[in-house]
C-alpha cells in the first residue's frame, strides 16, 4: 500500500475518471487532482466540469484546474508530495513541474508504447485493425509519451470491440497494473527501460470529416472499424438519397458478414 506516499493524480476525462475511482476505492486516495478547466459542452453551451472534478468533489479532494503551469503555485500545492499519476489529461506537463515529485510521474497510456502516442491511442489502433492493444505505465517526461516504460499488459482484440468498451476494458487494466506495481516502483523494484524510437508511431485528434464514410465506394472492412472507433465522438456519417433530398445520416453501428457491411443502427 501507499500509507507513506502522497501524490497528485492529473486527468481529465472517463478514461481517467475510471482510473482515479477505482484507485479511491482500493485506499489509494490523491492529495490532489488535476484537470482541465470547465468548457460548454452540448448544443446549450452549458459550462461542464469533467469526470475527473466530479469525482474529486464528490470524495472531497481538492482540484486545480489550471490554464497553463505557473511554477509558484504549483511549488506550493506540490512541494510535500512524493509522485504524481497522469492518464489523460490533455496537457503537456512542463519538466520544471515534473522535477517537483521526487518519486517521479507516471503516466498511464492506453497502448504498447512505443505505438501510438498521443492523444488518440484507443481509436487508432481499432481504425487501423490492430490484433493486439494494452497499457503501458511509464515515466514521463517533457515530451509526449517518450519515457521509459516501467510495465505494460497486452489485451487481444478478438471481439471487433467499440472505442467504448475498449476505453473502458484499457482503463480497468491501467488500475491493475498501477496496484500491482505502483509500490515496487517506488521500493526501486522495478528498472524502466527505455523506448525503441525506430518503433514510434503517433496519433493525433480526429476532427469531423475523419468521420465521413462513402458506402458505394469506400471499403466495407474500413467502414465497420470506423463506425466502432469514431462513435460517439466526432461520429460517422455519410450521405444518403432519401425522399429525393441529399440527406447527412449517423452511422451508430454495423456488422462485418462474409465481407459484406450491414448497417444495423442510424441516427
Amino acid at each position: 500500500m501507499l500509507k507513506n506516499y502522497k501524490f497528485a493524480f492529473f486527468g481529465t476525462p472517463e478514461f481517467a475518471a475510471i482510473i482515479l475511482e477505482k484507485l479511491i476505492m482500493a485506499g489509494w486516495k490523491p492529495e490532489v487532482v488535476v484537470c482541465n478547466p470547465d468548457k460548454p459542452a452540448g448544443r446549450k453551451k452549458i459550462i461542464t466540469s469533467s469526470p475527473t472534478k466530479l469525482l474529486a468533489v464528490k470524495y472531497k479532494i481538492p482540484v486545480l484546474q489550471p490554464e497553463n503551469f505557473p511554477f509558484s503555485i504549483f511549488h506550493s500545492s506540490f512541494s510535500k508530495l512524493d509522485f504524481a499519476i497522469v492518464a489523460a489529461y490533455g496537457k503537456i506537463i512542463p519538466r520544471e513541474i515534473i522535477d517537483i515529485f521526487p518519486k517521479g510521474v507516471i503516466g498511464v497510456h492506453p497502448s504498447l508504447l512505443p505505438k501510438h502516442r498521443g492523444s488518440s491511442p484507443i481509436q487508432t489502433a481499432i481504425l487501423n485493425g490492430d490484433e493486439e492493444t494494452g497499457v503501458s505505465l511509464f515515466l514521463m517526461d517533457e515530451k509526449v509519451d517518450h519515457g521509459p516504460v516501467l510495465v505494460n499488459r497486452k489485451w487481444i482484440m478478438e471481439n471487433r470491440e467499440n472505442y467504448e468498451y475498449l476505453l473502458k476494458k484499457l482503463a480497468e487494466i491501467g488500475v491493475e497494473l498501477l496496484i500491482e506495481n505502483l509500490s515496487k516502483w517506488l521500493d526501486g523494484a522495478i528498472k524502466p527501460i527505455s523506448q525503441d524510437e525506430s518503433s514510434a508511431s503517433h496519433t493525433g485528434k480526429f476532427i469531423t470529416e475523419d468521420g465521413f464514410v462513402n458506402l458505394k465506394k469506400d471499403n466495407p472492412a474500413v467502414i465497420e472499424r470506423k463506425i466502432r472507433a469514431l462513435n460517439p465522438e466526432p461520429g460517422v456519417y455519410t450521405f444518403l438519397d432519401l425522399s429525393g433530398k441529399q440527406k447527412r445520416v449517423k452511422l451508430l453501428e454495423a456488422v462485418l458478414k462474409d465481407g459484406q457491411l450491414f448497417i444495423t443502427k442510424i441516427q
